[in-house]
């Protein structure tokens, strides 16, 4: 770790505890962007941590960013959802366009004014799936356009710009995607429904319709096929493990101050709900412990190339075996994090389920369901089932 990437998980520890945890609640009862963590976010330059130190950021490890993420979903989950989905964002840009002078140039004014990222992925008429868009760009070899009917737009209204998929052309199929970065000053949107939800209300997701224009050089020359195997799937999904960890870890600690309170209370006894404690614990270890594992094989594969293969990371990152192996990680890590806070939950009884106590678990339990639907488990395991049918034994 740098000495400065290590300043801001420094940073985003402090900022989690003195000012995402005192708002979180408010955050969540009112639906409202947590708009006092982000800047703090931003004043500590933790929007720009991945850019590498030759443009301004601080170079930080995906691991640095899987930490913070856990910092901050310990205190209030929406500010740690927020801020990943961003960093997945930058991430992309920095694998896959730093070839493009405008680009560069981008990144370098992120690092200075600390510009909000929002991702455009979902559409009306494609069933949530990603890979796939019914919009497409157009263009005249210098300008383009583009307009989007997006069924949500996770802090789109607050997002400084938006990073969109479309169909290349109007004649591409729906699967052959671009990714175009577009900006505030040239894009409009039009809400188109609300965000009143059950979980995850502060990252204000409601529906949107996008229109943007802008300039060839914004459209990324990278298929976003590719882009999404090496990159924004497993990144995705190694990112929100760590904003689950940080829901688990909370829950786990009210419990533990839970029992411990017990303790102090019957001095010489071991309350009964020590064992369920120890057993909560275990959970929360082997939830960390099989993500860290995914996420060093990640750091590993993307630091270089293979040396007993020969087969460059890209290569490696974008077989089957692969897949599957980051898509069961999703899928364990989302179903792996309500277990938990029920079981937290349990512990704590009546005090757990009050939303006036002090070991309160509303707010983690609701977050903890959403989950199982950041793209949706079952079309997940729809996706491994077909792979499978092809995979050969190992």
């Amino acid at each position: 770790m740098s000495e400065s990437a290590s300043a801001l998980l420094t940073f985003a520890k402090q900022i989690a505890k003195e000012i995402a945890a005192p708002h979180a609640d408010e955050v969540d009862r009112d639906a409202r962007f947590p708009h006092e963590a982000i800047n703090a976010l931003k004043q500590a330059k933790l929007l720009s941590a991945y850019i590498p130190e030759e443009l301004g950021g601080a170079g930080a490890s995906l691991t640095e960013l899987v930490e913070i993420c856990d910092a901050l979903g310990q205190q209030c989950s929406a500010t740690a959802m927020i801020f990943a989905m961003h960093q997945i964002q930058v991430i992309t840009l920095v694998r896959h366009a730093l070839d493009n002078p405008w680009y560069r140039q981008y990144l370098r004014d992120l690092v200075e004014h600390q510009y909000l990222i929002a991702s455009v992925t979902s559409e009306v008429g494609v069933g949530g799936e990603m890979r796939r868009s019914s919009c497409c760009v157009e263009s005249d070899g210098a300008e383009f356009r583009l307009v989007k009917n997006a069924t949500t737009i996770s802090y789109g209204a607050q997002a400084d710009d938006l990073l969109v998929t479309a169909r290349r052309a109007p004649d591409a199929a729906n699967s052959d995607q671009s990714l175009i970065l577009v900006r505030k000053s040239a894009y409009s949107l039009e809400q188109r429904g609300h965000w009143d939800t059950m979980g995850m209300r502060g990252t204000c997701s409601p529906p949107f319709l996008l229109s943007a224009t802008g300039i060839a050089a914004q459209i990324i020359a990278t298929p976003f096929a590719d882009m999404s195997n090496v990159t924004v799937v497993p990144v995705s999904h190694l990112l929100w493990s760590g904003c689950w960890q940080g829901i688990a870890a909370a829950a786990v600690n009210k419990a533990r101050a839970f029992v411990r309170g017990q303790a102090r209370a019957n001095p010489g006894t071991v309350p009964p709900t020590a064992l369920r404690l120890a057993e909560l614990v275990s959970m929360l270890q082997t939830l960390r412990t099989t993500s860290q594992a995914c996420l060093m094989e990640y750091e590993q594969l993307t630091a270089a190339h293979s040396v007993d293969t020969g087969d460059s990371a890209s290569d490696r990152l974008s077989t089957m075996g692969y897949a599957l192996k980051m898509n069961n990680l999703k899928i364990q890590a989302s179903q792996d994090l309500p277990e938990i806070v029920t079981k937290a939950l349990s512990i704590c009884g009546i005090l757990g389920y009050k939303n006036d106590s002090p070991f309160s678990m509303s707010r983690h339990l609701r977050d903890a369901h959403s989950a199982a639907l950041m793209v949706g488990n079952d079309r997940i395991l729809a996706t491994n089932a077909n792979m499978l049918l092809i995979l050969k034994d190992n």
